[in-house]
Formats: C-alpha cells, structure tokens, sequence
C-alpha cells in the first residue's frame, strides 16, 4: 500500500517538474511537492538533470551569420529564377512557386464565383424543394404549447402524483 501512494506521489511530481523549473514560488504554494523531492531520489534525479539541461541552453550562444550570407542568398535565387525547368512538371511548378500568380488571378477569381454560385444555387434548390410550397411552419413556441395541450390530461396527472398535500389513494377525479 505504501509502494502505490509513492508512484502516485512520484506522478504527480512529474507532472510539477516543470512548475518547479519555471516558477520559484511553486515550491512555497506545494510544500508537499518539495517534501516529495527531498524524500524521492528519482525524481530528485531527473529535477536536477532538467536545470542541468536548462543551464547547458542558458549557456549556449547562436552563431553569426556570415557578412556575405544576404549577397549570397539573393544569387542562388536569382540563379533559380533564371534557370530555365527542364520539365513540364517542372516549369508548372516553378511557375506556381515563382511567379506572382497575376496571370492566374482571374481565373481562380472565375473558377471561385462558379463555385460559390453552383454551392448556393444547389442549396437553394434543395431548399426549394423540400419545403415545397406548403402551409407556413409554426414556431417552436407554438409547437410546444400545442404538445402541452395534447398532454395536458398527463401533466394534470402528474401534478396529482407530486402534489404532497394530496393523500388519497383513489383515483383521480375530473
């Protein structure tokens, strides 16, 4: 029994490590989180080699770019661009990946309208359809006070049946 209430313990600490890595308050509001890593040497371990692990990226510095790093990208696209695509495939793609897509512009603009216009008007014809040309549709308000006057001999009922001033065990009269 013991053995289960320290995996629990051990869990639950886990699942703090980073709340104890990122805020040094944590360990005042959950002192029996601290009395846990004292106790514990696993987690006690696995805490220490977490801020091991942070102090090593606190440490670590990102190296400079070259002088030269913009005037060299800037050619290798250039060179790209310039390059003619030995492929069909391969001119498509570079024309989608390179060009500024003016010329596609308005017939993806068509292809978009034609779209929209063949969505709405099949909405609008199933709508058409189905609805039909019937009787308007009552409101959700006037469909449930009809229902509560078909049922209302079984409300009457039920109201009998929890009224607690009512101690007769007769049946119910009209």
């Amino acid at each position: 029994m013991k053995k289960m209430e320290m995996k629990t313990d051990c869990k639950t600490c886990r699942t703090a490590l980073a709340d104890l890595l990122l805020d040094e308050s944590y360990v005042a509001a959950h002192p029996e989180v601290a009395a846990h890593m004292a106790a514990c040497a696993e987690c006690r371990k696995e805490l220490e080699e977490l801020q091991a692990t942070f102090a090593l990226l606190d440490e670590w510095k990102a190296p400079e770019p070259s002088a030269y790093f913009d005037t060299k990208l800037h050619a290798r696209l250039r060179e790209a661009q310039a390059s003619e695509p030995e492929g069909f495939w391969a001119r498509t793609r570079a024309f989608l990946t390179y060009s500024t897509g003016h010329r596609l512009r308005p017939a993806l603009a068509g292809a978009m309208v034609l779209a929209v216009m063949l969505a709405g008007g099949g909405t609008f014809a199933a709508f058409y359809q189905y609805s039909g040309i019937t009787a308007v549709q009552a409101s959700p308000t006037v469909n449930d006070l009809k229902m509560i006057d078909n049922n209302a001999q079984a409300l009457q009922q039920m109201d009998q049946l929890l009224d607690s001033n009512d101690d007769s065990s007769g049946p119910p009269s009209s």
